[in-house]
């Protein structure tokens, strides 16, 4: 029972690292799509906010800049979406290029193409995860030579 537990969280953890290798995948290949077949709208910067996390004091505090777009599609539909990590330089009342898929507007960006940028951010990603996925694995396999070693007993 009690070894179960050095299997069960590391698992988990595994699977959380996993899934969040798959979320940063997909919006990589989202954006890069979006850059290569997307069509162009001119949009504006509606709104700029940013969000802090972390709890300060001792600990580091994030601060994440967020934009709120609005463009028309060429059908005319107006469409507004909100996107982090924009460029600081572009202010409320701003132009800017939006890039969007017809069958997806509402997954429009902003964000001018930097495809080096993209790749090496979304490698960076992926290799964190990838350490915490060795680190998990490399956890259960010492508790198993432990446990084995051990008869199934605690030292």
């Amino acid at each position: 029972m009690f070894e179960s537990f050095f299997y069960a969280v590391p698992a988990l953890m595994i699977v959380g690292f996993a899934t969040g290798a798959f979320l940063m995948l997909r919006r990589a290949r989202r954006i890069s799509v979006t850059w290569e077949r997307g069509l162009q709208a001119e949009g504006r910067c509606l709104r700029m906010y940013t969000t802090t996390s972390g709890g300060g004091g001792d600990t580091s505090v994030s601060t994440t800049l967020h934009h709120v777009y609005e463009f028309t599609t060429r059908e005319g539909r107006t469409v507004r979406f909100e996107e982090a990590n924009g460029p600081s330089t572009v202010l409320e009342g701003d132009f800017v290029t939006v890039r969007y898929l017809p069958e997806a507007p509402e997954r429009a960006t902003a964000l001018p193409p930097a495809r080096g940028k993209l790749a090496a951010g979304t490698g960076c990603g992926l290799v964190f995860l990838g350490v915490g996925i060795a680190f998990c694995i490399g956890f259960m396999l010492l508790a198993h030579t432990i446990f084995a070693e051990s008869d199934g007993m605690i030292p």
